[in-house]
């Protein structure tokens, strides 16, 4: 009968061991897809606060197996970026009008699963009286910041990204140099999103470049600045 019952407390024992070692991993959330502001647009839609601040409404789908999510908004023009925590789809923010921004959305699940990142947007929050904006400052491509690039032949292709809401881009200013991005190397015409140009360089230095988008109605935008060495 002990021999009985001693069985009895292994057994159980046992599977109480499985049944806490045999716990399944959090599940991990799925990226959330961005709705509004849209991408790469001009929004008329934030509530004025004052002659410089509208209040502005992020809005996305519902992401599964979520905590809450991290809206990141970045202001294009300085680089400052705030974030902000919630459990809903929608948050509304204070945002200087007349500015480009960017934002995207991390969806976070429980602790131990990886949270996951929507892509990120662009857009121009609309300002009284501003009939023509600014370009969205250049995305620098290639080579990134920090990177090593082995010429060919000695040359090497910068590349980049650009775009303006009111489709009115019309050429951009290469700076290279081996300080500060201060020197003017070529004026490139706009003729298409992604924009490659190919610069002559030396073997193991470092360089430093930068683009500024410039618009029909001279308006300017500045990448700010990547560096670079060379092999």
């Amino acid at each position: 009968m002990k021999i009985i019952q001693s069985f009895s407390f292994l057994l159980g024992f046992t599977l109480l061991l499985w049944s806490c070692s045999s716990t399944p991993a959090p599940l991990n959330p799925s990226i959330p897809s961005l709705s509004f502001p849209v991408n790469e647009e001009t929004c008329l839609e934030g509530t004025s606060i004052n002659d410089s601040q509208s209040s502005l409404e992020f809005r996305w789908s519902a992401a599964q197996n979520v905590e809450s999510y991290r809206l990141d908004v970045k202001n294009l023009s300085t680089n400052q970026k705030e974030s902000f925590s919630t459990s809903g789809t929608s948050y509304s923010v204070t945002l200087s009008t007349g500015t480009p921004y960017s934002w995207d959305i991390t969806a976070v699940g429980e602790e131990g699963s990886e949270s996951a990142s929507s892509v990120s947007w662009k857009f121009y929050l609309a300002g009284a009286g501003i009939t023509n904006y600014t370009p969205f400052p250049s995305e620098l491509l290639a080579p990134r910041s920090g990177s090593s690039v082995t010429p060919v032949d000695g040359n090497i292709a910068l590349k980049w990204n650009g775009s303006d809401v009111d489709g009115d881009l019309d050429y951009y200013e290469l700076y290279l140099d081996t300080t500060d991005a201060t020197t003017l190397v070529q004026q490139v015409a706009a003729e298409s999103s992604t924009t490659a140009f190919i610069v002559a360089v030396e073997s193991s230095t470092t360089y430093s470049w930068k683009v500024v988008a410039v618009d029909a109605n001279g308006n300017k935008s500045d990448s700010g600045v990547y560096s670079f060495l060379t092999n």
